[in-house]
């Protein structure tokens, strides 16, 4: 942060650059920082006042970073009793690092204060009468001794020694600036060092994922693999038919394979006939699960060798002069590290300015009726049933008459559901994606074409005594879905976590 002498001269640049001048834009730029632009003589200044810890500071930018969305309480208090008011003068206090940038309205004289004051640096907006107004950050994070509409109040501490001039060799045209440049670079250093931290953990954390899963299919596969056992007793009992009685629970036959006798378990309640087509079932199905393990074994290679090339890549942005932030960001925007971002780091996740809030009061939903959720690119939701009885709840108690149902035409799979807000005509992007989820959470999820049935949820109903996840459909349309990759990657890229 800045010591008490680089204050003081800034407030002495400050001081003869706004002379003359009246604000006439007040613009948030973050959590921390405040861009006041005042114009005058012909020239701009965009005063940057920042109250970050560790880069607590006063500055001057060359362009005006956009407007947030939603602007803090203090701003919008500022643009509608401060706009176009004349600048006074700016002063800093002779025993503190707090820089007073004091403008005449109309209603009388108000000061904008900057108060450099470590982890508790904050910006405030104190009236005529010296009460504080606003606090850009909660008082109780900085100064929670003062209260809103209370007369100011000077800290109890201040610094042991005015400190030295970082920048004392740069003239006053160029002092701000280079000021806003440095601790700049040091905010997008700090950044850079914080994403990169994130993404080696990330990646970390999928590896020992991905190798434990490996592990495990391999446990699985070579359990699946003893299907061979099952059709050798089936062959065995084929031959010793005519030698079962009802009601055996074992036949001893010779195993002309090995030259032993081998036991062959049977079950009571089934008939010879029964038995051998229960062992050659049995058999089957153990096949069918090896070559489907096999698949994933397969898939699952294929993850581990994205992933390698991920960490490589991160790896080579790691460069002597330290990492690079836009580079980072690229990479941490790539739907393979967004989605393990969200998966590990929810709270990093950026929310669409029109989102559809957190469903209120359905913490008692338990788990396993929770449905999955994910956010498209237009700002709305879809909801993805978990389970049979899931994929009910979901249709039955969550969804909204307005929201749209999908499900695959005639094969078994996840209700979705895509929350419209309301809207008659959600966007077509929307809805293909939620298409794009129905045919994944499906038994054709590897299908390049599929017709998912679309409906009102209104349109959707439960008969009674019906079994779980079954429900009727009236009118709607089909879509006639050609698979997109790129799209599905997208939205599940987009999971919302819980």
């Amino acid at each position: 942060m800045m010591s008490l002498k680089e204050v003081r001269r800034a407030a002495q640049v400050l001081e003869s650059r706004l002379s003359g001048t009246v604000l006439q834009r007040i613009v948030p730029a973050g959590r921390f920082r405040l861009i006041l632009e005042f114009y005058g003589r012909g020239e701009t200044h965009r005063v940057i006042l920042c109250c970050r810890p560790k880069f607590a500071r006063v500055g001057e930018a060359a362009e005006m970073p956009p407007a947030l969305p939603a602007p803090p309480a203090i701003v919008q208090y500022l643009r509608a009793h401060f706009g176009r008011a004349p600048f006074d003068n700016v002063t800093c206090s002779p025993r503190d690092r707090r820089l007073n940038i004091r403008i005449r309205p109309r209603a009388g004289q108000c000061e904008i204060v900057l108060s450099i004051f470590g982890n508790r640096s904050n910006i405030y907006l104190l009236d005529h009468d010296g009460l504080l107004v606003h606090a850009m950050r909660p008082l109780k994070e900085t100064r929670p001794e003062l209260t809103i509409g209370a007369p100011w109040r000077e800290p109890d501490s201040a610094p042991k020694s005015e400190g030295v001039d970082r920048w004392e060799h740069i003239p006053d045209h160029a002092y701000l600036e280079a000021v806003e440049g440095e601790y700049a670079r040091l905010e997008r250093q700090e950044s850079a060092e914080i994403l990169a931290n994130r993404l080696e953990s990330v990646f970390r954390k999928e590896s020992g994922h991905l190798d434990r899963k490996s592990v495990n299919l391999l446990q699985d596969l070579a359990d699946a693999l003893q299907a061979e056992e099952y059709r050798h007793k089936g062959e065995l009992l084929k031959m010793a038919l005519h030698l079962v009685r009802p009601g055996d629970e074992r036949i001893t036959v010779i195993d002309y394979e090995k030259g032993a006798e081998l036991a062959i378990p049977l079950d009571p309640r089934l008939s010879a006939s029964e038995n051998l087509t229960a062992y050659f079932r049995r058999y089957q199905k153990e096949l069918r699960g090896a070559g489907m393990l096999r698949r994933q074994l397969e898939q699952l290679r294929e993850a581990q060798e994205a992933l390698a090339a991920y960490q490589r890549k991160l790896s080579g942005l790691q460069g002597s002069g330290g990492p690079d932030l836009t580079a980072l960001e690229e990479l941490a925007a790539e739907p393979f590290a967004r989605r393990l971002l969200s998966r590990y780091y929810p709270e990093t996740k950026k929310r669409t300015p029109h989102a559809r809030p957190p469903v209120r009061g359905k913490s008692d939903i338990p788990a396993r009726l929770r449905p999955k959720r994910y956010s498209t690119d237009q700002g709305l939701e879809i909801w993805v049933g978990r389970s049979e009885e899931g994929n009910d709840y979901l249709t039955t108690r969550l969804a909204h008459g307005n929201d749209l149902f999908f499900h695959l035409e005639g094969y078994p799979g996840s209700h979705v559901i895509l929350r419209t807000a309301g809207s008659a005509t959600p966007p077509a992007e929307s809805v293909l994606d939620a298409c794009e989820l129905a045919v994944h959470f499906s038994k054709l999820k590897e299908s390049h074409r599929a017709d998912v049935h679309m409906a009102p949820a209104k349109n959707v109903r439960k008969p009674k005594g019906a079994k779980p996840g079954l429900v009727y459909v009236t009118g709607g349309k089909t879509i006639h879905l050609r698979r997109d990759p790129k799209r599905l990657e997208n939205v599940l890229a987009a999971r919302i976590e819980e």
